[in-house]
């Protein structure tokens, strides 16, 4: 995804999409999960079980979606005048953020537009991504998006998939049907109220004590905007799903507590809308179309869920205002 001339007065520009990786097979399982816990081990019982769910979805397709993602943001750059080529890096697999940061020196990439394809900012998990890119090309001028939760044309694509499900749910069971919106779960220690770090030597703390990490309230008002936007939606819940198997207790409420608390209400039939990702993996094709379907389904809930943004035209257009935005900050 390069165009073959750059104008030679301006540095050499492009786009960086960064997401999170996944193995290509079920035998990588073990290797991709070091990667993911930075070389912590895992019990082997979990392991077993991540690889099991692999199995049953048969592969996850978030490495060639987002390369798909990339595809159309550049279709839609070069649409509006602005011809510059977009690449793809993973943070936990092939194709690994340091190789196409390299890969990018190498074509002459001099400044870059970098954007998460995890719209809710997290200090740990989007931190983790920028430190990638900057320790990868110490020399590359970047632009880095710290998130973009609220951007109206994301908005506008969870709510364009949401409706379409919605309505022909509706009419299907002819009544209106409440909604479930979740996100991925983090660890608690992760979005606590970070200490002071104390440089060696020093009299007083070399930074002041850093907030509450925004990931969860950003989480939240991407919901609330997305059932703003749909006014007939009757009523909706949001939970935090797929939380870990280790490290400590991870934020909630889960989706099978709030489920449990839904069917208590009287609910039969609900769509799960999940709000933090943009494409389908495993995530989505296990945790939600296997574990909370057939856990809904125990409890007397019936659970369908809209289609993922994958290929959206809304979510292309949203990235690349987000490079436009972006470029401008490098120009000034």
């Amino acid at each position: 995804m390069q165009p073959e001339k750059f104008d030679t007065k301006i540095p050499k520009r492009a786009v960086l999409l960064l997401a999170h990786g996944t193995p290509e097979t079920v035998a990588q399982i073990p290797e991709y999960l070091l990667k993911v816990t930075g070389g912590r081990p895992l019990p082997q019982t979990v392991i077993e079980e991540i690889e099991r769910r692999y199995t049953l979805i048969g592969h996850s397709p978030l490495t060639e979606i987002t390369l798909e993602q990339g595809r159309l943001v550049e279709a839609e750059l070069a649409a509006s005048g602005v011809p510059i080529p977009v690449y793809v890096g993973m943070r936990n697999w092939a194709p690994y953020i340091a190789d196409v940061v390299h890969q990018m020196r190498s074509d002459g990439i001099e400044e870059a537009a970098v954007i998460c394809l995890a719209p809710q900012n997290s200090r740990t998990s989007v931190g983790l991504y920028r430190r990638a890119v900057e320790s990868a090309a110490p020399d590359l001028r970047i632009d880095f998006t710290e998130g973009w939760a609220t951007h109206p044309l994301l908005i506008a694509a969870f709510a364009e998939r949401l409706r379409t499900a919605y309505e022909n749910l509706t009419a299907e069971v002819k009544a209106p049907v409440p909604v479930l919106f979740t996100a991925h779960s983090v660890p608690c220690r992760t979005v606590q109220t970070s200490p002071p770090s104390q440089a060696a030597g020093a009299a007083q703390p070399a930074t002041v004590p850093l907030g509450p990490d925004p990931y969860s309230q950003e989480a939240k008002r991407t919901a609330d905007l997305v059932a703003e936007s749909l006014p007939e939606l009757p009523i909706s819940w949001f939970a935090f799903q797929s939380q870990g198997a280790s490290g400590g207790p991870w934020i909630g409420p889960t989706v099978e507590a709030t489920l449990d608390a839904i069917a208590a209400s009287g609910v039969k039939t609900l769509l799960l809308q999940p709000i933090g990702f943009l494409c389908d993996h495993v995530e989505i094709l296990f945790d939600v179309d296997h574990l909370f379907r057939d856990y809904a389904a125990k409890i007397g809930i019936r659970l369908e869920r809209p289609e993922s943004l994958n290929t959206s035209t809304l979510l292309a257009q949203a990235v690349s205002d987000l490079v436009h935005k972006a470029l401008a900050r490098l120009d000034g």
